[in-house]
């Protein structure tokens, strides 16, 4: 294997952890506000988006992504994170929707198929705005295009 196609498989690998552990968390939290705290289920899909984004943009800075394009401005890093993820919530938003409300589907289930989509969509997204080596020098250089 290459060394690019290595660095690839081993992001892809960490994000994928990543991905696990922010979705329990989403999850978990969704399931709480949704079945303890009842709230209806777009406050508590939102709700989970909120705490399992949170656990993915520390884990993807910290640990999963070695280059940041957006590094040296965390606000813009992280603003442009969390509307990629947002982009996300509209997709597990109508997932659930459709799922739960026309097909009577437990939400739980239904938050976990949507996860599959949006994770492919996040990461392609995210990887290439984000997280991209060769976007990171036009940064740097001011050159964004």
């Amino acid at each position: 294997m290459h060394s690019l196609q290595k660095h690839i498989a081993s992001d892809l690998t960490r994000y994928f952890a990543a991905s696990l552990l922010a979705l329990a968390v989403d999850t978990g939290t969704l399931s709480l506000c949704l079945r303890v705290l009842h709230l209806s289920l777009a406050w508590s899909a939102t709700s989970g988006f909120v705490m399992g984004a949170i656990v993915a943009y520390i884990l993807s800075i910290r640990w999963v992504f070695k280059a940041r394009a957006f590094g040296n401005a965390p606000v813009l890093e992280f603003l442009t994170f969390v509307g990629i993820g947002i982009a996300g919530l509209g997709i597990t938003q109508v997932v659930l929707w459709l799922g739960v409300t026309e097909l009577g589907l437990m939400a739980e289930a239904v938050k976990l198929a949507a996860a599959v989509v949006t994770f492919a969509f996040n990461y392609i997204a995210r990887k290439t705005l984000l997280f991209a080596a060769s976007r990171r020098s036009r940064a740097a250089s001011g050159n964004l295009v």
